[in-house]
């Protein structure tokens, strides 16, 4: 949901309609409006609009203001927000007897509400996906502040100009040409006026503490619930529906939450491949007819996706493989979504780093091995695959949910212990366990099965590689053909930092560079490498447990 990007220091008219104009680079997140607050000598706040919660009156910036008055007038606090705040409505509740009283249904507005009454000390209560920046004025004197939620599922950035001030912003884009340095916002973290950089989440599993035993009896009520409270939506919303367990699970999830409410209930699941036989759409389609949904398939060529790697790379702001193969679709999905009239989607994102899902978790030496991994991964997602969710989805004004990134279900799933979550192949003493194995018995009802067996027990496949194997075979021959074997050797010299050691690296590299120049872009970027296998190509096949395995060249 949305765009924002704000700008604190010494802000005059000049700096305002710079700010409005990099804030126009994000009109993609937020077509349906766009608003500005400016407080000379304090900060800008600006906001472009996906509306999703009271389409009619949520306008943003929005604030905390009395009665009667209108837009910002008379408020103490303004805020402009992207993402959902899922207990918004409890937090109202608790502000009520304080004589807050609510003038839209947006779920932002109680963001302006908290910062007046408490600073922020409100930040760890919320439950949510947000972005957002706010600004106080009162007896107190000027404050402002800005936040970004505990897994980094709303993206962040910021950095500092010529002049001192800081700039904020959802994408990249906004920011590379207005600040001399530039950086990811880290998730689980906000920056006060005061205070500046802080961490405000600090559960123990990310902290490095031994996993306990939680009991993995309460997966499937905890994740039931993480999905119930992302269907708050007053627009339409359906399901992405890969074929793989995780999608799954959340497409079953949403039709029984949504048919219990309204048994009429009519729940939209998307599809994409590279061709019709594609083993995503072949699952996937077993899925929406055993879950009985309105099913879309989509599909592309090859052709089609390397045409749209310059969009792709500005939108995405990655040159990291595993993110670029797997963006392309998603975006294609994601535009015949938008077309649909949907504008928010659940997805299954999440997974495979807090269960271990990826076929390389095999080769782990022992269960803390395992579990580091898990913990890394999770707590890099913001750098990956939750990035790769947002930005592909966001490119169209179309919003991704992702419940197992739950902050209830994590807080169990990442403290059972790693021994009961680890996969084994069935050696060296080990009873043979397939990867994920915890979360597919969780959900193994043979007397009501949500998903079909087939799929509840089909063997993790990368999203890039089970949209059709010709895609992924066809990018890196399209590199191969592109890129030089002395432009590769001399990659070194031109990209100092991380330089690309493979000519599919070396391609996304240079057209990044093109649209991202300088360094500190380039190091807004992580890449994705597996773990302890002979290969680091970031494709399943390149994995010996893989069921169709062949031996790839190591990617960089």
């Amino acid at each position: 949901m949305c765009g924002i990007l704000a700008v604190f220091g010494d802000v005059d008219d000049i700096v305002a309609l710079r700010a409005v104009r990099a804030a126009d680079r994000l009109a993609h997140r937020g077509p349906d409006g766009r608003g500005v607050h400016v407080q000379t000598g304090v900060g800008v706040l600006c906001h472009r609009r996906l509306a999703i919660m009271d389409p009619a009156s949520g306008q943003q910036p929005i604030a905390s203001r009395p009665a009667g008055s209108s837009e910002t007038d008379g408020a103490s606090a303004v805020v402009v927000h992207n993402g959902e705040v899922y207990n918004f409505r409890e937090l109202q509740r608790e502000l009520a007897p304080r004589g807050h009283s609510f003038h839209t249904g947006s779920d932002s507005e109680v963001l302006a509400h908290l910062y007046e009454v408490e600073g922020d000390a409100f930040v760890p209560r919320l439950d949510g996906i947000f972005a957002f920046a706010a600004i106080r004025s009162d007896e107190r004197g000027d404050d402002w502040m800005v936040a970004r939620d505990p897994i980094g599922i709303k993206p962040l950035y910021y950095g500092r100009d010529a002049a001192g001030r800081l700039w904020f912003a959802s994408e990249l884009k906004a920011l590379s040409d207005h600040c001399v340095w530039f950086k990811p916002f880290p998730p689980g973290h906000l920056y006060t006026r005061h205070e500046g950089l802080r961490r405000y989440y600090e559960p123990s599993w990310l902290q490095g503490a031994r996993p306990g035993h939680a009991d993995a009896s309460g997966l499937r009520e905890r994740l039931a619930a993480a999905v119930d409270k992302r269907l708050m939506s007053d627009v339409p919303l359906g399901v992405l529906l890969s074929g793989g367990l995780d999608s799954s699970l959340i497409a079953g999830l949403t039709t029984r939450l949504l048919r219990a409410r309204d048994p009429a209930a009519e729940v939209q699941s998307f599809a994409i491949g590279i061709g019709p036989d594609a083993p995503d759409l072949r699952a996937a389609r077993e899925v929406a007819a055993h879950l009985g949904t309105r099913h879309h398939e989509v599909c592309f060529s090859l052709e089609d996706g390397i045409a749209a790697l310059d969009d792709i790379i500005r939108h995405v702001e990655s040159y990291d493989i595993p993110t670029i193969r797997a963006s392309i679709p998603m975006y294609f999905l994601s535009r015949y979504i938008r077309d649909q009239g949907v504008k928010v989607v659940l997805s299954g994102e999440g997974s495979d780093e807090i269960f271990g899902g990826y076929l390389y978790f095999y080769h782990a030496e022992d269960p803390q091995a395992f579990h580091r991994e898990t913990v890394e991964r999770v707590a890099n997602l913001h750098l990956s695959d939750v990035l790769r969710a947002d930005k592909s989805t966001m490119a169209h004004g179309v919003e991704a949910r992702v419940p197992f990134l739950d902050l209830a279900f994590l807080e169990l799933a990442m403290n059972i212990a790693p021994e009961l979550k680890q996969p084994h192949a069935g050696s060296q003493g080990h009873e043979a366990r397939m990867e994920k194995w915890l979360l597919r018995a969780a959900f193994a009802d043979p007397s009501d099965p949500l998903i079909p067996p087939s799929v509840l027990w089909r063997q993790k496949e990368q999203f890039s590689d089970g949209v059709g194997y010709r895609w992924v075979d066809g990018l890196r021959a399209h590199a191969e053909a592109q890129v030089s074997e002395r432009e590769l050797a001399e990659a070194a010299d031109r990209f100092p930092h991380a330089p690309p050691t493979t000519k599919e690296a070396y391609l996304y590299r240079s057209r990044f560079e093109a649209l991202f120049p300088g360094e500190h872009a380039a190091r807004c970027v992580a890449r994705w490498v597996p773990r302890w296998q002979d290969s680091g190509d970031s494709s399943g096949r390149a994995n010996p447990f893989h069921a169709n395995h062949t031996t790839r060249r190591t990617t960089g």
